[in-house]
């Protein structure tokens, strides 16, 4: 649940029940509150800024051969503005990054997915007999996959009718109880299982995953960037070089960096 929204909440209770004192404390701690998210701003500013100039050597190389697919986390009403997604995509190309998943729970970046793939997808070769001379021209900057929270149901309901057509449809048959195994067959039949991504960094108010789907992160590594609006460079480069020296013991819980 978003924070700020509960605090909201709690205030209008406060406000109704007329207790002054309440009310007077629910200022100060909302105060305290207000001053220890500007503090961790500016210290998030500060080492974005250090990283970022190359003050802080550890960051400067990065091992992006353990980030093969990066997925993004956006808030639905942040991914509406697509400038900010633009420029965090920018940076990431910057890095190196060949191939993201963008996922928000309401599908707003995927209604704006030709404006991503023309900008960062493959540049045409000009014509003439000189094309060959620039073949870097003719490379992707970056692939894409669009996610919403509907492709996750959509895929789960047409998984669940092929298994209950397969184990279900013959009265006679064997009855099996449902694994995650037999899930992923079913999803890999119908075409819908893709990579897991390696590292999935998240924007939003909340600490969670948006509906992200449960499957697709059995071996990623998670972090909450906070808001898309307070996006740091630097710190993009910190998560992704704490994530190369995570050693990754398969078959234990993803967890939060």
């Amino acid at each position: 649940m978003d924070l700020r929204h509960e605090m909201q909440n709690g205030f209008r209770r406060i406000s109704k029940s007329g207790n002054i004192v309440l009310l007077l404390v629910w200022h100060i701690i909302h105060l305290i509150l207000g001053v220890l998210f500007v503090v961790r701003e500016i210290l998030r500013a500060v080492e974005s800024y250090l990283i970022t100039n190359g003050y802080v050597k550890t960051y400067t190389n990065l091992n992006l051969d353990r980030v093969k697919y990066l997925g993004l986390v956006v808030d639905s009403d942040e991914a509406r503005k697509t400038s900010q997604v633009i420029e965090l995509l920018e940076w990431l190309s910057a890095i190196g990054v060949k191939k993201v998943c963008l996922y928000d729970r309401e599908g707003v970046l995927k209604k704006s997915k030709e404006v991503f793939i023309k900008r960062f997808g493959s540049t045409e070769l000009p014509k003439g007999k000189d094309s060959t001379a620039v073949p870097l021209l003719s490379e992707k900057r970056m692939d894409f996959e669009f996610v919403s929270i509907s492709d996750g149901k959509e895929a789960v309901a047409k998984a669940a009718n092929l298994l209950l057509k397969k184990y279900y449809s013959d009265g006679e048959s064997e009855k099996p109880f449902f694994t995650e195994t037999h899930l992923t067959e079913a999803l890999r039949t119908l075409g819908a299982v893709e990579p897991d991504p390696d590292l999935l960094l998240i924007y939003g108010p909340a600490r969670c995953l948006l509906g992200f789907p449960a499957w697709r992160i059995r071996y990623t590594e998670m972090v909450h960037m906070g808001s898309l609006k307070y996006k740091k460079y630097g710190l993009i480069l910190k998560a992704i070089h704490r994530f190369t020296k995570v050693k990754q013991n398969y078959g234990t819980l993803t967890r939060f960096l």
